[in-house]
């Protein structure tokens, strides 16, 4: 369930490249003040990419994710706080598929405000793109430091795969259980973390899935579980790898989305969102609180954003 939403990737040493070692980590001399004015900037940055490049936000939400998606409550290693996945050692990994030409596109941003660290500015990219395309508002803090040795990237594998081998079965649900759970996450949570795919498409190239989820892929709202929930979802035969598709043939979904409904605990929570009366609040709330926490999993000594 890796999100797959989609010039050269530096080498270990990372993307901090042209500005030097010293501008990627947080200034010291930066006060609050100038910090505050330095991520509405970048906001407004993220947002001219977004009207250039409709696949610009959904894309961001992707990394934002699986930067985060790393951490390890037990070992206290991964998540967001180093800005790790902008090396090229954590970029080679199978989820991750097509985010150095992500990472690549945030670099003048990046060099415009080298008061903001990688690890800040990839999980802040996340919270605007999802924002500005409908979302709910999500309190982002800041003061990540960034890493500076790709010795801190994780083991490939800490993200949640879309098929452990038996389509939706119980190998998936319990994948997505493992993934979750060390994070700290319960099955609420899963549920309202996956609704993120009411954003982008998968793309041969990157997952080696094909099609959107929703027929609004450039809208946050409720309409991935309204359509999981609705339609009659059947297994693919023209897709390489296995999926399944609508009636229309136009959309699409994992195996580990079809879980959500074959598997009673996340079920009752897909019905919730899905609801006519009150769901997409529910979900925008539910999502908003999981998300954040998401995005701050192992941090320490972060300042809340204001506004």
């Amino acid at each position: 369930m890796a999100m797959a939403i989609a010039l050269t990737t530096t080498t270990g040493r990372g993307a901090e490249g042209a500005e030097g070692k010293g501008a990627a980590k947080t200034r010291a001399g930066a006060n609050g003040t100038d910090r505050e004015r330095a991520f509405s900037l970048a906001r407004e940055d993220v947002k001219k990419l977004m009207a250039e490049d409709k696949d610009f936000g959904p894309t961001m939400v992707r990394l934002a994710w699986h930067s985060s998606g790393t951490y390890d409550r037990i070992s206290q290693t991964g998540g967001s706080r180093g800005g790790t996945i902008r090396f090229k050692e954590e970029l080679a990994h199978g989820g991750n598929a097509g985010l150095d030409k992500a990472v690549k596109r945030l670099e003048p941003i990046k060099k415009r405000h080298p008061d903001i660290s990688w690890a800040d500015l990839i999980a802040f990219v996340g919270v605007v793109a999802i924002e500005e395309m409908g979302g709910p508002k999500i309190q982002f803090s800041y003061g990540r430091v960034d890493e500076m040795d790709p010795s801190a990237v994780t083991p490939d594998g800490r993200l949640p795969d879309a098929d452990k081998g038996d389509g939706p079965g119980p190998k998936t649900r319990q994948g997505l259980r493992d993934v979750f759970y060390r994070m700290g996450f319960d099955d609420r949570d899963i549920v309202a973390l996956s609704g993120a795919h009411a954003l982008g498409r998968c793309h041969a190239d990157a997952s080696g899935y094909v099609g959107p989820w929703t027929g609004t892929p450039l809208l946050f709202n409720n309409s991935y579980f309204v359509l999981l929930k609705g339609l009659k979802w059947e297994p693919d035969p023209n897709t390489k790898k296995f999926q399944y598709r609508d009636p229309s043939g136009n959309l699409m979904m994992l195996p580990s989305d079809i879980a959500l409904i074959k598997d009673v605990k996340f079920k009752k929570y897909v019905d919730m969102y899905a609801d006519r009366k009150g769901g997409q609040e529910l979900f925008f709330k539910d999502f908003a609180s999981a998300f954040e926490r998401l995005e701050t999993l192992g941090t320490k000594n972060l300042t809340p954003l204001k506004g």
